[in-house]
């Protein structure tokens, strides 16, 4: 289970990762019990029925992690969520790990950096329980937020040196540079 960090990719469309409805959801929930059914009837033992069982919470786990990140992920998600599977002992296939691209580019100003940053952070951490590498594409989206302020905070003080502070300065003067010699006195 886990985020993948992707480059700038095209066309994402929440639909197709949209989760199951809810009358699909019954019936999946009707085809697992028929299936319990049907384990017995197979003829699969205690040992095999509890495997089952073990695949099919953590195949629920799994899909709803990889939810978590898709639907937090408005506008940074780059794909759904792709699994890997396992096949149990009934023979149907279970999902045992996941993951979701997510585009972890800057923005083209700091301040879109940020609301990204903002944004792939919130979309890795999303999950009840975050995986390692999740954590990793957090603790990226956490550094290049860092480097936005940054960059923001040093265009806001250089734009302060023009600004207010400027005009006084030259109000000051007259307009012209200071008067060579005169703006220095010193007494002992």
């Amino acid at each position: 289970m886990s985020v993948s960090a992707l480059g700038p990719s095209s066309g994402f469309s929440p639909s197709t990762a949209a989760p199951v409805s809810r009358a699909g959801e019954a019936g999946l929930r009707a085809g697992e019990a028929q299936g319990d059914v049907q384990g017995k009837a197979q003829g699969l033992s205690e040992a095999d029925l509890r495997i089952v069982e073990q695949l099919k919470q953590r195949d629920r786990e799994v899909r709803a992690h990889e939810m978590a990140h898709v639907a937090a992920g408005a506008g940074v998600v780059t794909s759904g969520a792709s699994y890997s599977y396992e096949t149990g002992p009934d023979g149907r296939r279970y999902a045992v790990g996941g993951e979701v691209g997510i585009n972890v580019s800057p923005g083209r100003t700091p301040e879109e950096t940020l609301s990204r940053a903002e944004k792939i952070r919130a979309a890795a951490l999303a999950p009840a329980d975050p995986s390692g590498q999740d954590r990793q594409i957090a603790a990226r989206a956490s550094r290049m937020a860092a480097e936005a302020r940054v960059e923001l905070a040093t265009r806001d003080r250089d734009e302060g040196a023009s600004g207010p502070a400027q005009a006084y300065r030259v109000a000051q003067t007259g307009g012209g540079p200071p008067a060579t010699g005169s703006a220095l006195d010193t007494y002992a």
